[in-house]
């Protein structure tokens, strides 16, 4: 029976770089270290004036791709999780599988979510491969938060960085669930406390804001409430134990954030992973990153249980238990 199975990532960050020595400069009241100490972020990476999210999608499929690990041809459906969009109309999923030369017949679709849409497509691919409609997906996360960011607010501005990944999900002969279902969570009446206010249809004519806000004290105590609960549903969908799971990998918030949560759920530090200070928080594709810079140090190697969980933005969040003792493989050594 088919199952899905995270087969490979690759990612891409866009050339120009905003240091936390700059910044230093710009809000003297925080040194560089400062921070650093704060937010566990050395710099983040700028998309240029005219890269969009798409640009930087291709770019980091064209690495896939480039890699041997599969190739355009052998796709069947092409899923872009972002919330910087090219066009509020075409969806730039039909762009994308035209500039990188995907097959007529591909399904392609946007979803609009933030730092849980990774955990979201993970999910949309198992359905589409379990359910025989797929059986190699390309989940493509990309966000260009910097170009909603005002210049002087520092909350956002020392966080946020642009940046894309490319993750394979492709379909195995495998008796055990690969990639457990799916625990969610959404709670709408936190919307307000990250969101822009004046980019959509709503208030798109009038004056509103066209900024992104963050509320931070309101989504820390989000944070802090929702990620307990939605991982013990996890474990209990993957049918496991907390102390089963060989290795955690959150959302690549903040540092502070993330700390606060490994200390509160009583994770050891060799367990809990975290790689974001070369790129900052760049949003959906903050946990695909983060796996990929494990893999490059072997971490990855027998970890049959790994724990995935987004949060953020919507309010949203999703976990998920998955196995990644294959990750890296072709789609012929999987299948």
């Amino acid at each position: 029976m088919q199952k899905a199975l995270i087969g490979a990532i690759e990612y891409y960050l866009p050339q120009s770089t905003l240091t936390n020595d700059v910044l230093a400069v710009q809000f003297p009241e925080f040194s560089a270290e400062k921070i650093f100490a704060k937010t566990g972020i050395k710099q983040r990476h700028i998309s240029a004036a005219d890269e969009c999210s798409s640009d930087m999608a291709v770019q980091a499929a064209q690495k896939l791709f480039a890699s041997g690990v599969i190739q355009p041809e052998q796709i069947d459906f092409l899923l872009f999780c972002t919330q910087t969009p090219d066009y509020l109309l075409p969806t730039s999923a039909c762009v994308i599988q035209d500039r990188l030369g995907l097959r007529l017949s591909v399904g392609a679709l946007d979803f609009n979510l933030g730092c849980s849409g990774f955990i979201y497509g993970l999910s949309l691919a198992k359905g589409l491969i379990e359910s025989g409609q797929a059986m190699n997906v390309l989940l493509l996360t990309a966000d260009t938060y910097t170009k909603l960011i005002e210049p002087t607010d520092k909350s956002v501005k020392t966080i946020f960085g642009d940046g894309a990944a490319a993750t394979l999900i492709t379909g195995v002969d495998y008796e055990k669930e690969l990639i457990a279902p799916v625990a969610y969570g959404t709670d709408g009446r936190g919307a307000e406390n990250l969101c822009t206010l004046g980019r959509g249809m709503r208030h798109g004519n009038s004056d509103a804001d066209p900024y992104l806000r963050m509320k931070g004290p309101k989504i820390f105590e989000f944070t802090l409430d929702v990620v307990p609960g939605v991982i013990e549903q996890a474990l209990v969908k993957a049918k496991t134990t907390f102390g089963e799971i060989e290795l955690f990998v959150f959302h690549q918030a903040n540092a502070y954030m993330l700390e606060h949560l490994r200390k509160k759920l009583n994770i050891p530090q060799e367990k809990f992973w975290v790689a974001m200070d070369f790129c900052g928080n760049t949003v959906s594709s903050t946990i695909p990153i983060a796996l990929k810079e494990a893999q490059k140090t072997g971490m990855l190697v027998g970890k049959k249980k790994v724990m995935l969980v987004g949060f953020g933005v919507g309010y949203s969040w999703a976990a998920a238990v998955v196995d990644l003792d294959n990750f890296g493989s072709s789609v012929n050594e999987c299948g």
